[in-house]
């Protein structure tokens, strides 16, 4: 059994040994630091540097990729010919349909709380491909809404896992349903004038 007064003289050895190796060790830690972002920030005329989780930075970028791949209406230029094809050709890609799941894997800490999707198999049908009459859109002019819409069924092996305090593992078979649009614009083309 421990006696406290020896609990107490040995905390307060390591404590010692710790401030003198930490003085001696020629790096200045936590003042070199702070000296070093505020003068990086008088000189760049900013406040000092803030520490961002990668958490939080990764779900900024995906927010702007999302906008800038999938949340935008494409106007496209008109259909010429006859036999021109008038129906969807753009399914959506894994990446969007991965994008529109519901996501129960964000948030886990590694080896503590973690939430994986393994097997994933993706199933892809057009459920409506219509298009509409001919009309006036403000900012882009007269042109024909194309209606696309897909059924995505997402089947997939969902495992929970922890590894402490008590090791645990579960697998589980899910399917997750999400309907996309592809909507998107094409502009109307001009009376044909035959001389």
């Amino acid at each position: 059994m421990i006696k406290p007064g020896s609990l107490t003289r040995r905390t307060a050895l390591l404590v010692a040994i710790g401030l003198m190796t930490l003085s001696n060790s020629g790096c200045v830690l936590f003042g070199g630091l702070m000296g070093t972002a505020l003068s990086l920030a008088s000189f760049y005329g900013t406040t000092p540097m803030i520490p961002v989780s990668p958490y939080y930075s990764e779900l900024i970028e995906d927010a702007y990729l999302k906008e800038e791949r999938y949340d935008k209406v494409p106007i496209l230029d008109p259909v010429e010919g006859e036999h021109a094809p008038l129906f969807c050709q753009d399914p959506p890609s894994p990446d969007e349909i991965m994008r529109t799941v519901p996501q129960e894997t964000s948030g886990g800490w590694p080896f503590l709380a973690e939430t994986i999707h393994n097997n994933v198999k993706i199933v892809t049908e057009p459920i409506v491909d219509r298009m509409d009459d001919c009309r006036f859109f403000p900012l882009v002019g007269p042109a024909r809404l194309h209606h696309c819409h897909y059924k995505c069924t997402v089947y997939y092996d969902l495992i929970k896992r922890s590894d402490w305090p008590v090791p645990f593992h579960h697998k589980d078979e899910s399917v997750q349903v999400v309907y996309i649009d592809h909507d998107h614009l094409i502009r109307c083309t001009g009376p044909s004038t035959g001389n």
